[in-house]
């Protein structure tokens, strides 16, 4: 018995926090996800009711409405993030999450994140946006140029190095971001796919620890 709760307290402290969350193996190195199969399976938790299916080798999301695809990976504290995305609606809104607690969507229209939240071509393609969990705070970073073009496909860059994260576009620069109290930790381990209304297809997933 003594050795069944040792076993269970080993068990709590290196893995209890993390299954509380997200759950998921932490990230120790490159993870790639190219959805070559008819499923999305063990690897993603699915907070929409079916926004989110592999069709012919990419995922496609529309209507997540704030429903995030988590990766049930956990990341390390520095790390690279880069997908592929188009847009097939006029009001673009590409938008993913990173540094999340693997589980929370949206309950209401006003979506508070647990994550910084990517978001191109935003706000019916008005504005792309950088913010740290609330995507309509005053913190937040923006630019209102380039709006997200119908049918093209883009490759996005993000990055957390020490207290800075950062984003790019086909290997421009997007948006920077210097963050004091970093999103870190349990509950802030986490990547995810998200999207609102607009028809958006995300391939060649690849997540490189720095």
């Amino acid at each position: 018995m003594r050795t069944a709760l040792l076993a269970l307290a080993g068990w709590l402290a290196l893995g209890g926090c993390g299954r509380a969350s997200g759950g998921g193996d932490a990230l120790g190195r490159r993870f790639e996800d190219r959805f070559e199969r008819p499923r999305l399976g063990d690897d993603w938790r699915d907070t929409s009711e079916g926004s989110y299916r592999i069709v012919g080798g990419k995922l496609r999301a529309q209507g997540a409405h704030n429903h995030p695809l988590w990766l049930r990976k956990r990341l390390p504290r520095d790390v690279r993030v880069e997908f592929s995305a188009r847009s097939e609606s006029p009001a673009g809104d590409i938008k993913a999450e990173i540094f999340g607690d693997g589980r929370s969507w949206a309950t209401e229209d006003s979506y508070t994140a647990t994550s910084y939240v990517v978001i191109f071509g935003g706000w019916h393609n008005r504005l792309s946006a950088l913010a740290r969990m609330n995507e309509h705070g005053d913190d937040r970073k923006t630019r209102s140029a380039p709006r997200v073009v119908p049918g093209r496909t883009y490759r996005l860059r993000i990055e957390r190095r020490g207290a800075t994260v950062s984003w790019w576009v086909d290997e421009q620069p997007m948006l920077s971001m210097q963050d004091r109290s970093p999103l870190r930790g349990s509950g802030h381990e986490y990547f995810a796919f998200n999207d609102w209304e607009s028809e958006v297809w995300f391939d060649d997933l690849v997540v490189t620890p720095l």
